[in-house]
């Protein structure tokens, strides 16, 4: 049918819709998605007009990669299902670890606590109260050694959420696989290792931008001769969802986060198609189901069409945009917390049915406490369910072709160009957050959301309706002892007495003057940490040359 016809078709159909508009109104005007974008009525051809199959859509694992990275996708296998994990000490982490690989996980995911995340020693006094907390606490080689003890690190990918002292803590890994007889070539995994969003977004930064930018390419540098397997930055739109941007700007942010960096490597002097295969990424999934499907082929069209067209990025693999998905932590609910299970589960068939290579979700009891293992369990057992029992893995992208979905891929994909080429007229995503112009922008959107919240215009169940009137005080939360931090400080302690703080002192020594200087930081902390430096100390040592981060305040 011509496109004319469709046209007349479907105004006639809207005159008769008006008329009955009259009798039954609609529930609510406009109808939009969470993010802000308008919902039309119904989507049909009209609406994907300027959509051209092989150049917009093309086949999975066929640039632009918009219906998936693998041509045979989850036909293949099922993505890894990876659950983030970590608390209290090294020794418990470990059982978390060993119970989830024993149901079914396939992947590892390492949370670590507010110290570690901001280099500080569990026995300095910024380590006070939160030691094991909200992860686990990792002060030096001895840490990681037990933390991984009993698992192969040639045999599982591990992810591990660290972003200002990631080089450190990789550092760790490799040395803790050496001792295992495991070549730095075999390992697999990925460190989140993205300052950018900290600066805008989540608040675990040490250094100034500049530096941190230096740490980061020199990562990359190593990694491509010596790590080869390992992903080196997972690009975070995650943690500004979190914050309280729309889709849009997770997308818009994100990128522009992974302009920046692929920008300072080539700087660098690296070669985009050397290190662009090992960029991965890491989104967030909301509640609106069809728009996150959405939000995930939109970003892997624009992300192959800003490395090919703006850095020439010729191996397919460095134009492939591969990520990680979390269920939205921000959507849980204290109130009715069994609510949660169907909340994840959603968000989570929305990653699948959208393309992700690796999955977390989250559990009914986070909004309270760290998850108890019972909790964990039915978080992963969701993914096997949708895995396994839904049959929405055997079809490549099924949702490809919607008219809705197409429209609202494309309209994603052009607000998010939008909002990249402000970023580029004020000099990259670096200035766009010294100027605060990322924070301002994801402060607003969340101050909108919370207000449909509240007024009722946006309905969260159990919170501003369909409300419980009793009060369910919740049982068998997991609470973390306070005497993890005492436990923790002893350890330091007899390693400080028993360790050789000559060979300690030279490898800091070495880390100053290769931080003074431009030489690659990567070698001299792997020797100060097989010397038994501590995080904090290998911390304080690059405090001393680059110094540190200082929020600009905002009005």
């Amino acid at each position: 049918m011509h496109h004319d016809e469709i046209k007349k078709a479907r105004e006639a159909w809207q005159a008769g819709v008006e008329k009955d508009l009259a009798k039954r109104p609609e529930r609510r005007d406009p109808f939009t998605t969470i993010s802000g974008l308008p919902v039309s009525r119904v989507s049909t051809p009209e609406d994907t007009v300027d959509l051209d199959y092989l150049r917009d859509l093309n086949f999975p694992g066929e640039y632009p990669y918009t219906r998936g990275v693998q041509p045979t996708m989850y036909r293949g296998r099922l993505w890894t299902m990876r659950q983030y994990a970590g608390f209290a000490t090294a020794e418990e982490s470990n059982k978390r670890y060993k119970y989830l690989l024993e149901q079914g996980q396939t992947g590892l995911s390492v949370a670590f606590d507010l110290p570690t995340q901001i280099g500080y020693d569990s026995d300095g006094e910024m380590a006070m109260g939160e030691v094991g907390k909200v992860g686990v606490a990792i002060d030096s080689l001895a840490d990681m050694e037990t933390l991984f003890g009993g698992i192969p690190l040639d045999k599982v990918s591990t992810s591990m959420t660290i972003n200002s002292p990631a080089s450190v803590l990789l550092a760790m890994y490799i040395a803790v696989a050496e001792k295992q007889g495991v070549t730095p070539d075999k390992l697999a995994g990925t460190i989140q290792n993205d300052i950018l969003k900290e600066y805008s977004a989540r608040g675990t930064y040490i250094f100034p931008p500049k530096p941190s930018m230096r740490i980061i390419t020199d990562i990359f540098a190593y990694c491509t001769t010596e790590v080869p397997k390992w992903n080196t930055i997972s690009i975070s739109g995650y943690h500004i969802r979190e914050a309280g941007s729309t889709a849009v700007q997770e997308v818009a942010f994100t990128l522009a986060n992974g302009m920046a960096y692929v920008k300072a490597a080539q700087d660098a002097g690296l070669d985009v198609d050397q290190f662009g295969p090992r960029l991965s990424f890491f989104f967030n999934s909301h509640l609106d189901f069809l728009e996150e499907i959405a939000k995930y082929r939109a970003a892997r069209r624009l992300w192959a069409r800003i490395m090919k067209d703006r850095f020439g990025a010729k191996n397919p693999r460095s134009r492939m945009l591969r990520f990680h998905t979390q269920t939205a932590g921000c959507t849980l609910t204290a109130q009715q917390p069994a609510n949660n299970i169907v909340r994840v589960a959603f968000q989570a068939l929305a990653a699948v049915m959208g393309g992700t290579q690796s999955l977390h979700t989250n559990s009914m009891d986070e909004a309270m406490s760290l998850p108890t293992e019972e909790s964990v369990a039915i978080a992963l057992k969701t993914q096997q369910i949708i895995g396994y029992e839904t049959g929405v893995t055997e079809n490549i992208d099924p949702l490809g072709g919607s008219y809705y979905i197409e429209e609202l891929t494309s309209r994603i994909e052009k607000g998010a160009e939008e909002y990249i080429a402000k970023i580029d007229e004020m000099g990259g995503a670096v200035a766009a957050v010294e100027n605060g112009f990322i924070q301002r922008e994801i402060q607003e959107s969340a101050y909108a959301y919370q207000q449909a919240v509240e007024s009722g215009d946006r309905i969260v169940v159990g919170i501003n309706k369909f409300k419980s009137e009793e009060t369910v005080k919740p049982g068998n939360l997991l609470r973390v002892d306070p005497a993890v931090r005492e436990r923790q400080v002893a350890n330091l302690a007899k390693l400080r007495s028993e360790r050789n703080m000559a060979a300690v002192s030279q490898g800091l020594t070495k880390l100053t003057d290769a931080a003074k200087g431009t030489d690659n930081l990567m070698p001299p902390i792997i020797e100060a940490v097989k010397a038994y430096a501590t995080l904090g100390e290998i911390c304080d040592a690059l405090r001393a040359v680059f110094g540190e981060y200082e929020a600009r305040v905002l009005i």
